[in-house]
C-alpha cells in the first residue's frame, strides 16, 4: 500500500510505519464506548472544601513554593481564533449588508466596549478614511468586520487567541498572553522569584509571540518583582494522523498522503518534555482582567495545595512499601486512601493475596497525579467529570466528552443530563514519581479513547482521527482528584461577543 514516496513522507514527519498502520486499523474498528458508573458529584467523586480546608490548602501551596518546589504554567495556545469569529465571518460573507441576527446586533451596538475598539477604529480610518461611527452611519457594517478579520486589518480571523486584545486594564489593553503572564506571577512564583511559563504555538505565529513577549515581559517583571522564564514549543508533526476516505483508504492530495493535526491530545508530547515537579494546565482564553482575578488566584493555590498534600502522602506510602516495614493496618489504610481520597475502587481487591494486594496498591499509587477544578454546570458545551470503569476492572474519576457515550442507550443520555459539574480545563499536575524521576506520560494514555470525525476537504468528505484528549484519555491512567471551584474561575471566550460579558469588562 505504501510506496517509496509515502515512506519518505512518514520518515520526514517522524511517524513509523507501525503507527501509520495502527491509525488505519483504528478507522476500521472505531473506538469503544466507555462504561460509566455515575456522573461525579460532590460526595461522589468531587471534593468540596470548607473555608478551613481552603486555608489549609493555600498554606500547603505557599509552603511548597517556599521549600523550592519547581512549577511551570503550561498554556495550549497554538490554535487560530477563527471559531471565535464564526458568526462575524458568516455576516461578512453573507447576503445581508446590515446586522440582522441578535448576535450581529449586539456586536455592533456595543462595539465600543471591545478592548480592540481603538485598534479597529484606527484600521478603519486607515483603510476607508472614516472611523467606525461614520461607517455605521453609512451602513458600511461589512467594511468594519473586514477590518477586524482580514489581513489588511487586525487579522483577527487568522491570529491565535493569545494575541488578541481581550481586556481594558486602566489605560492599558491586555491580550490573553499578558493575562497569563500576570497570573503566573500571582500563584506560580518560586522561592527564587522565578516564573516558568510555557506556551504551545503554531510555527506561523511564533514571531508574533516572541515580539509580544519581548515587549511585555520587562514591564510585568518589574511590576510583580519576578523573573520570567517563558518558553514555547510547536505541536510535533509526529503526532499528526493520516486522513482517510469514507472506505477507510488513505486520502491523498496530489499523490501525497494527507495528515492532519490530531487535536489537543497531541500536546501530551509537549507536556511530557516539561521538566518541573508541578505543572498548571489552563486554556488560553480562560482569563479575566486583574481587577476580577482574586478568586482565580485563590483557587489555583487551593488545587495546588491539594495536589502537593496528596503527593506527599503517596510518597510516604510508597517509601513504606519499598522498605518493607509496613503492617496490614498500613495496607488497609492505603486501600482507604485509594477509595476515599483518590476515588479508585476495585471490588476484586478483596480476593487478592497479601503480596498481590501490595503490588496492586504500588501500581495505583505510583502514577502521575492531577487535581482538576470543576465548576457547576452552567450549560457550557464540553466534557464533564464522571466515574468510569478502567480496563483492569477498577473505577476512577475521568473527564469525558459526550462522544465517548453510547447515545443509543437511554442511560447514557440520563448520565449526561444528571451531571452537576463541568470541566473548565483547570488542572494542576504532579509529573514526577516519589523518587523525583520524571514519569513518561505516554505510558498512562488510554489509546481507546480517541475520536473519529468527518471533515470536508476540497468538496470531498473524509475522516479524521483525533488522539485521546490531553485532559481526557491522555490522562486516563493518572490519579485524579476533582475539586469543586467557584464559577467565577471559569470565564471562557468562545465567541467574540463573550468579551462583552461583565467578567471581561473589568
Amino acid at each position: 500500500m505504501l510506496n517509496s514516496e509515502d515512506l519518505k513522507q512518514l520518515q520526514e514527519k517522524g511517524i513509523t510505519e507501525e503507527i501509520f498502520n495502527e491509525q488505519l486499523e483504528t478507522f476500521k474498528t472505531g473506538f469503544p464506548y466507555l462504561k460509566i458508573e455515575a456522573s461525579a458529584a460532590v460526595g461522589n467523586g468531587i471534593t468540596k472544601f470548607d473555608e478551613a480546608q481552603v486555608d489549609e490548602c493555600i498554606a500547603e501551596w505557599d509552603s511548597f513554593l517556599a521549600g523550592g518546589g519547581v512549577v511551570e504554567k503550561f498554556v495550549p495556545a497554538s490554535g487560530a481564533a477563527s471559531r471565535m469569529f464564526k458568526d462575524m465571518f458568516s455576516f461578512m460573507n453573507g447576503a445581508n449588508d446590515v446586522p440582522v441576527s441578535d448576535f450581529e446586533k449586539k456586536y455592533f451596538n456595543e462595539i465600543e466596549k471591545f478592548a480592540f475598539y481603538d485598534a479597529l477604529n484606527a484600521v478603519c480610518v486607515k483603510n476607508h478614511g472614516k472611523d467606525i461611527p461614520a461607517l455605521k452611519a453609512e451602513g458600511k457594517y461589512k467594511e468594519i468586520v473586514q477590518c477586524m478579520l482580514n489581513g489588511d486589518g487586525l487579522n483577527y480571523g487568522f491570529l491565535p487567541k493569545a494575541l488578541l486584545q481581550f481586556h481594558k486594564v486602566g489605560a492599558e489593553v491586555h491580550t490573553p498572553l499578558e493575562e497569563h503572564l500576570e497570573e503566573g506571577a500571582q500563584y506560580a512564583t518560586d522561592k527564587d522569584k522565578k516564573v516558568n511559563i510555557h506556551f504551545t504555538v503554531s510555527p506561523e505565529h511564533k514571531p508574533e509571540f516572541v515580539k509580544l513577549i519581548n515587549a511585555k515581559v520587562p514591564g510585568f517583571a518589574e511590576k510583580w518583582g519576578v523573573k520570567y522564564n517563558v518558553s514555547m514549543s510547536e505541536q510535533k508533526s509526529s503526532t499528526d494522523t493520516v486522513a482517510v476516505d469514507m472506505e477507510n483508504n488513505p486520502y491523498r492530495e496530489d499523490g501525497k498522503l494527507l495528515f492532519r493535526p490530531a487535536g489537543h491530545g497531541a500536546l501530551l508530547e509537549n507536556l511530557n518534555d516539561i521538566d518541573a515537579d508541578v505543572v498548571f494546565v489552563k486554556n488560553i482564553d480562560n482569563v479575566v482582567p486583574s481587577s476580577l482575578r482574586a478568586e482565580t488566584i485563590k483557587y489555583k493555590k487551593v488545587i495546588g495545595g491539594c495536589l502537593v498534600k496528596v503527593q506527599r502522602q503517596i510518597k510516604n506510602y510508597l517509601e513504606l512499601l519499598e522498605n518493607g516495614k509496613y503492617t496490614m493496618d498500613d495496607v488497609r489504610e492505603m486501600i482507604q486512601f485509594l477509595h476515599n481520597t483518590l476515588n479508585v475502587r476495585n471490588s476484586e481487591t478483596k480476593n487478592l493475596e497479601d503480596c498481590e494486594l501490595v503490588l496492586y496498591i504500588k501500581n495505583k499509587l505510583n502514577r502521575p497525579i492531577r487535581v482538576c477544578g470543576m465548576v457547576k454546570n452552567d450549560g457550557e458545551p464540553g466534557g464533564g467529570p464522571y466515574i468510569a470503569y478502567n480496563q483492569d476492572g477498577s473505577r476512577s474519576p475521568q473527564i469525558l466528552e459526550s462522544a465517548q457515550f453510547d447515545m443509543s442507550k437511554p442511560e447514557s443520555a440520563e448520565l449526561i443530563k444528571s451531571g452537576t459539574h463541568f470541566n473548565p480545563v483547570d488542572l494542576v499536575c504532579y509529573i514526577k514519581d516519589y523518587k523525583g524521576n520524571k514519569f513518561n506520560l505516554k505510558e498512562y494514555v488510554d489509546k481507546q479513547t480517541g475520536l473519529i470525525s468527518e471533515k470536508s476537504k476540497s468538496g470531498t468528505t473524509i475522516k479524521a482521527l483525533e488522539l485521546p484528549g490531553l485532559w481526557n484519555g491522555s490522562m486516563s491512567d493518572w490519579n485524579t482528584i476533582f475539586v469543586d471551584v467557584p464559577l467565577a474561575t471559569f470565564n471562557p471566550v468562545k465567541t467574540v461577543n463573550d468579551l462583552l460579558r461583565v467578567q471581561h469588562q473589568g
